[in-house]
């Protein structure tokens, strides 16, 4: 493969270079800041760049910012991003470039490398199109989504009612598949828009507002 190496950590970006090169890949770079990570990804078009998330000049997400610039320059370009902590937010923005438009994508804690089999195996498998998320990224992306769903203090009998909304049904037609009267599909609407906080604006924009909800998560 050919791979493009963005890590402002000299011994562990030398490292990989070594580990690469004697696997059998080609380094066509290996740079040190997220702008120069973004001119080797236009310039060399790699089969997968493998990208640290904080860089210079404020060491926070520089990486990833030029990860998804990158993305956006030649769509579908697989990125392998290391971290050295769960970053959970920054997983979330990663994960979100996939879009409709597919191409590669991984998240890894920078531990992961010395396993040196697995971390091919996982380069490998971002190269080819796949999607490789560290299993602690995996853990604490299920727990935040956990704490943030909004749906979470639904019933199930209220989510039945707001998947019904989200197919584009009236409160009768919901009534009608619900086998209920008008009346409780009225009152499980009221409850879904007080549980999901909507503003108290008009009917139609908050079942509006409540469909969106539902379908971002």
């Amino acid at each position: 493969m050919r791979i493009v190496i963005a890590d402002d950590a000299v011994l562990l970006r030398e490292g990989l270079v070594r580990l690469l090169t004697e696997s059998g890949h080609q380094v066509v770079a290996a740079v040190g800041d997220g702008d120069a990570l973004v001119e080797a990804v236009v310039e060399h078009r790699p089969d997968v760049s493998i990208v640290d998330v904080r860089m210079p000049p404020s060491h926070t997400d520089e990486g990833l910012r030029a990860a998804v610039e990158a993305r956006r320059l030649v769509p579908r370009t697989p990125i392998l991003v290391l971290s050295q902590y769960v970053e959970v937010s920054y997983a979330d923005d990663l994960l979100a470039t996939t879009g409709g438009a597919g191409g590669g994508i991984g998240y890894l804690l920078k531990d992961r490398v010395a396993a040196i089999d697995e971390f091919l195996d996982a380069l490998r498998r971002v190269a080819a199109g796949g999607t490789v998320l560290d299993p602690e990224v995996v853990g604490q992306l299920f727990a935040r989504r956990r704490r943030d769903d909004p749906l979470r203090e639904l019933t199930p009998r209220e989510r039945e009612v707001l998947a019904l909304m989200a197919e584009g049904r009236s409160n009768i037609a919901i009534a009608r598949a619900l086998v209920v009267s008008d009346g409780a599909v009225e009152k499980h609407v009221r409850n879904i828009f007080t549980k999901l906080t909507l503003p108290p604006d008009t009917e139609q924009h908050r079942r509006v507002l409540a469909v969106l909800t539902y379908l971002r998560n």
